[in-house]
């Protein structure tokens, strides 16, 4: 399977800050209200990758909130309630599909980190063959992802954890694989996405979307429908990128803009 090029471009962009601080008028003028709990969840997707499968073994999801007045907490780090341990294959979750792993409720505040901490049973199949990955800090003290977002009290917050696994999975020259997680935290509060079909469904295009200042993610269309979605994109102008596997060849699209809350659907994109 063919991957383009441009997934090794950087996609790490989190989250836009909103600015509410407790009994106090934001930027606006409105009054925040940051006593109490909010509610928060996450939900596990991923980038393509050319592998059989990928699987993880999450463990336990544990949100840092500040500035929340709980004084129980000192170090405010929270362990959600509600996780969902198990070993999850990340391939099983793209093009829109995803899962929910871990929700509950947290005091309001200041997230300012997420970790996500995985058990010893990671692997990825790599032609048929099953080779383990090794996760030393992960299994230790969880994968820190960090992020900047204030929770309002009685408000439910959606996460997805965009996992990439081509770009997280590196190859030890001795043999064997270890796992070096590289995630991209968004909510739909804040982003946009762009999805659509190509033609014809033989091409199996790696499909990119990246703007000016850097940003990108990345999909692969489905291999029965030819369907593809990139989610959780900064509003901007984006350059889309096709790339089929042999012989057909890569196009763009270009000035795609995407706003926030919104699907912006390109039509059929045909593939010489």
């Amino acid at each position: 399977m063919k991957i383009n090029k441009h997934l090794t471009i950087a996609s790490l962009a989190l989250l836009s800050t909103l600015f509410i601080s407790s009994c106090e008028k934001d930027d606006d003028g409105q009054v925040s209200n940051n006593t109490g709990n909010a509610t928060v969840k996450f939900n596990l997707t991923d980038a393509p990758a050319s592998y059989d499968a990928v699987y993880i073994d999450v463990l336990e999801v544990k949100v840092h909130v500040s500035n929340s007045g709980d004084t129980s907490n000192a170090d405010g780090w929270i362990t959600l309630p509600n996780t969902r341990p198990g070993i999850y294959n990340l391939l099983d979750f793209q093009n829109g599909i995803d899962t929910l792993i871990a929700s509950g409720d947290v005091p309001a505040g200041k997230v300012s980190q997420i970790r996500l901490i995985l058990g010893p049973q990671n692997s990825v199949v790599v032609n048929g063959v099953s080779e383990p990955l090794k996760t030393p800090s992960a299994q230790q003290s969880g994968l820190k992802l960090k992020v900047n977002y204030t929770l309002q009290a009685g408000i439910v917050y959606e996460f997805w954890l965009d996992f990439d696994a081509s770009r997280s999975i590196v190859a030890k020259g001795n043999g064997g694989y270890n796992l070096k997680p590289i995630i991209r935290v968004f909510t739909k509060n804040t982003t946009g996405s762009i999805d659509g079909y190509v033609s014809p469904i033989a091409a199996f295009s790696s499909v990119l979307a990246y703007n000016a200042a850097g940003d990108s993610a990345a999909a692969l269309t489905n291999p029965v429908s030819g369907y593809f979605l990139i989610s959780g994109l900064d509003p901007a102008s984006y350059t889309v990128e096709f790339d089929p596997i042999s012989p057909y060849m890569t196009t763009d699209t270009m000035g795609v803009n995407v706003a926030t809350g919104i699907v912006t659907h390109l039509d059929t994109i045909r593939i010489n």
